[in-house]
């Protein structure tokens, strides 16, 4: 039977130069600079790109610069003027501007909808659904361009209805049945 062993080899290409170890670190130096680099462009394009204006009803009405402009407003949606057509998916409403202070969500929802004077607008939502919490006195978060036709062309909707989520006010409590 043969005798199998194995030997350690002696390189016959000469020895590692001592700096090899000095240009890795220079490798990684420059791959970390420039995953730094791709980083920073990544979070400021993303910024920038997405950056949207959050601005009131009476801005967006009142002001000619915000016609074609992508921005985000915010109001109180009258209930009478909420139309849906299924067959198209197309929903419209108007939206009165919220007060600029306000303690109670719900009571400024009311407030806007109820008072003489207050600016509309009006939404416009294509190849959409119709919203389970869309409804009078709802409020409306929405995001889109404002058409030179006056109305609000929306790509995003958002829906708050504090009436279906009132908070507890300090004092009350919950009382829990033991069922033992």
């Amino acid at each position: 039977m043969a005798e199998l062993t194995w030997q350690k080899g002696t390189s016959t290409g000469g020895e590692k130069p001592k700096n090899d170890n000095k240009s890795e670190r220079l490798k990684f130096a420059i791959g970390g600079v420039l995953i730094l680099v791709a980083i920073a462009v990544l979070i400021i394009s993303g910024t920038s790109n997405g950056a949207q204006y959050f601005v009131s009803v009476d801005d967006v009405v009142h002001n000619a610069q915000y016609v074609g402009q992508t921005v985000r407003v915010t109001g109180a949606v009258f209930g009478d003027t909420i139309q849906y057509n299924s067959d198209a998916g197309e929903l419209s409403f108007t939206i009165a501007s919220l007060p600029d202070e306000y303690e109670d969500l719900a009571t400024a929802l009311h407030e806007a909808v109820n008072l003489d004077g207050v600016t509309r607008l009006p939404v416009f939502i294509a190849d959409t659904a119709k919203p389970d919490l869309l409804e009078h006195e709802a409020q409306a978060i929405l995001t889109g361009t404002l058409g030179e036709d006056g109305v609000f062309y929306a790509t995003d909707l958002l829906l708050k209805c504090p009436s279906r989520f009132e908070e507890n006010t300090p004092g009350d409590e919950i009382h829990l049945q033991d069922n033992v």
